[in-house]
């Protein structure tokens, strides 16, 4: 995955099972910290992550249309802000990915997926809170 550097702005390679850990800038060093916002991932990003990565995974399946995902986003993008380093966020977008979604018996959105080690462990839909996203990864 390139993630780009906040203080030299040159893109960095960063392979999936180290998004969750502290490292450094290729160009100029500086500390990068781990991923703290949600990915949007496409079935390739969602196949690197969801089944390498060495924390648990937050899939948050959505559509632009819907009002409840509207309103999940913002405890969304927190949960990833608070869970850096212990976990990953991703938002599959159903519309554009109607195959994963379908996957993973997605009926209603916003639907909520945790997977560690490529395993589903938890899948609920509805909305919810940013505290019940992270009790969810932090068992």
């Amino acid at each position: 995955m390139i993630r780009q550097c906040s203080s030299c702005g040159k893109n960095n390679r960063i392979p999936v099972e180290h998004l969750a850990d502290n490292g450094r800038c290729g160009a100029c060093k500086s500390p990068m910290p781990p991923i703290a916002e949600p990915i949007d991932a496409d079935p390739s990003i969602f196949e690197s992550i969801a089944y390498n990565a060495r924390v648990p995974v937050l899939i948050d399946f959505w559509a632009a249309w819907c009002g409840p995902c509207r309103i999940a986003a913002p405890e969304v993008q927190r949960t990833a802000s608070q869970m850096a380093g212990r976990a990953i966020v991703l938002k599959v977008d159903t519309e554009k990915w109607p195959d994963l979604a379908r996957r993973f018996n997605v009926m209603s959105i916003p639907n909520f997926v945790v997977m560690e080690n490529g395993r589903l462990l938890h899948q609920q839909p509805g909305l919810v809170d940013h505290q019940q996203m992270m009790s969810w990864l932090k068992r």
